[in-house]
């Protein structure tokens, strides 16, 4: 889709709740967007999907072109993204589906959308299924009008994270026991969907982190000197926290992990860390944060 025409569908679709004319005029539309492999910038792209139950999926068709589109090759390195549906926005995890789960899952695309079948028909590789989650409606969001609000926000974020990790990695470990059919049993890995979540666990922790230490952390101790070896401990966890994010990550090089049981440990090693470090966090720096508006007041003109 050239630059301007796709610039041109984006405007319509914002000003118009998710409406626009032209080709995609009646289409189901949303506008996903992804943070660039390389770049590391935001790029929105509009996209058809089809709903399936809490989950929307989208296709990497590329119009059937030898390549696959350049947002999903984003998503596979930055699986946070931002979807807008209509006149709501919301963030949600991208996930490639794999396997049998993906063929069944483009079944049902090609179901509502032929076109994507001749997409596929065009071209050797096979078209990716992506997985959006949509927000729980029951998951109401807690009123954010303070720092502190903000901080306990991004930490329960992390924490509800790491329990899908858990229960996705014992899930998988229990269906590899489990085979015992004919054939080779299931390969040695974790699968895309705990890869996604690993990866954009540990780039919002790091993100949080580096944030802390480079911004809040100063800032508050300019104000209260007396609690510097707090700071300085936060510091050293990050340091060690850190150092189990790399242990991850190299396991999940690639979709796959050649030693899960050594994941489980190293999975199990970084909760217990993180959630002391949380629990000491919290009880140490969200009475200071309190009284602190959020989101920040603007600048006086």
């Amino acid at each position: 889709m050239p630059h301007a025409f796709q610039q041109s569908v984006i405007t319509e679709f914002r000003a118009n709740a998710g409406k626009v004319g032209g080709p995609f005029e009646g289409a189901d539309l949303l506008l996903l967007t992804t943070t660039g492999a390389r770049s590391g910038k935001p790029h929105t792209t509009p996209l058809g999907y089809v709903r399936d139950g809490r989950r929307l999926l989208v296709v990497g068709s590329n119009l059937g072109a030898p390549l696959h589109p350049d947002w999903y090759r984003n998503l596979l390195a930055h699986p946070s993204v931002q979807v807008e549906l209509g006149d709501e926005e919301f963030p949600s995890l991208a996930v490639p589906a794999e396997g049998a789960r993906r063929d069944e899952l483009f079944a049902r695309v090609v179901a509502e959308a032929p076109g994507y079948a001749e997409y596929q028909a065009a071209t050797d590789r096979v078209l990716p299924v992506v997985v959006l989650e949509l927000p729980d409606p029951d998951d109401t969001p807690r009123p954010i009008t303070s720092l502190a609000d903000k901080l306990m926000e991004v930490h329960t974020w992390l924490r509800t994270q790491l329990l899908h990790v858990h229960a996705e990695t014992e899930a998988h470990f229990a269906a590899r026991a489990a085979h015992d059919g004919a054939g080779e049993p299931p390969a040695p890995g974790l699968g895309l969907q705990i890869r996604q979540r690993c990866l954009a666990f540990c780039q919002a922790l790091e993100f949080h982190h580096t944030a802390e230490d480079g911004h809040m952390f100063p800032t508050m101790e300019g104000y209260h000197p007396h609690l510097a070896d707090v700071f300085e401990r936060l510091r050293e966890e990050h340091r060690g926290i850190g150092e189990l994010q790399s242990a991850l990550a190299a396991l999940l090089a690639g979709a796959a992990i050649a030693e899960p049981d050594r994941f489980r440990t190293e999975l199990t090693r970084m909760t217990e860390e993180l959630t002391a470090h949380l629990d000491y966090e919290e009880e140490q720096i969200l009475p200071l944060l309190a009284d602190v508006p959020w989101p920040p007041a603007p600048p006086a003109s």
